[in-house]
């Protein structure tokens, strides 16, 4: 096999990345299966590989090739600097979704001197789950989901994190749980299914496509903010006075969805913005 060198790599990705996210994927995936830092690619040490390294390189690169994602790839994603696993049926943590564990953190965090009982619906790899658990030590945490894969992985990345996290099969969608009427909770927070298909699927990265569940990705057809309006129904039944409920918006629903919560009674809504200026995250408080 001939020796590959870096702006070889990085330039089978071009159909699919800009240069400097394919350039990032290539030296993530030398860096984390080959020990190479950007300072070993520049001094020569990727054309010492032998030839079995070489072999799983290229196999690596045709994967990439074909749009998997390399989170996929590698079997983890960073997320608030911490390694989760991740595989096909589970989403890949987003950048997003960690500054609305941020935004948790700072409202709910700081209550030190009152036990936090927090539930994630939806909880997919348990990225938010168990974040919370490890940076609210004083807190019960709760994560569901319907998909057993997802569950199976948060459970894993649960142990290997060292974060005590309860994960239950459960679908907010199902009635029966709106028969519970006691208010357990302090804290409800959930990233759930919120593309609108009909008008996001076509400006859509194929690596998403192609790889990641839809059944985290997208909204009901007919009704996009379902999932927003049914955990809306469950938290205001659920949280205790003065809980709060923290969503990850799609900005084209986060009017109705703010509608809607105002509605049941929540109040003190506030709408935060992310790092590009969309209205991507929501606050509401039960009083």
């Amino acid at each position: 096999m001939k020796t590959m060198s870096y702006p070889e790599l990085w330039h089978r990705l071009m159909a699919l990345y800009d240069e400097h996210e394919a350039q990032a994927i290539v030296r993530l995936v030398l860096d984390e299966l080959f020990g190479l830092s950007l300072a070993d690619i520049y001094s020569g040490r990727l054309e010492e590989l032998s030839e079995t390294d070489r072999q799983s390189l290229e196999m690596i690169m045709q994967r990439l090739e074909r749009a998997e994602p390399v989170q996929y790839v590698l079997g983890v994603a960073d997320f608030c600097g911490r390694p989760f696993h991740v595989a096909p049926g589970v989403l890949i943590p987003r950048p997003e979704t960690a500054e609305l564990c941020q935004w948790v953190l700072e409202e709910r965090g700081e209550r030190r001197e009152e036990k936090e009982y927090l539930l994630d619906i939806g909880t997919g790899s348990g990225c938010i789950a168990i974040t919370l658990a490890l940076d609210m030590p004083n807190s019960q945490v709760t994560g569901w989901d319907i998909s057993d894969k997802a569950l199976h992985i948060a459970r894993e990345n649960a142990r290997k994190l060292g974060a005590d996290v309860k994960f239950e099969r459960c679908d907010i969608l199902d009635p029966s749980l709106f028969t519970f009427h006691s208010s357990p909770f302090t804290t409800i927070v959930s990233n759930p299914p919120y593309i609108d298909e009909a008008r996001e699927r076509d400006g859509m990265a194929k690596n998403v496509l192609d790889y990641e569940p839809h059944i985290a990705l997208f909204g009901p057809t007919e009704e996009p903010d379902r999932f927003y309006r049914r955990i809306g129904d469950y938290a205001f039944r659920s949280l205790r006075s003065g809980g709060q409920l923290f969503f990850e918006l799609n900005p084209l629903t986060a009017e109705a969805v703010v509608d809607y919560l105002r509605q049941l009674g929540f109040q003190e809504i506030v709408i935060r913005k992310d790092q590009f200026g969309k209205n991507r995250f929501l606050k509401a408080t039960k009083i």
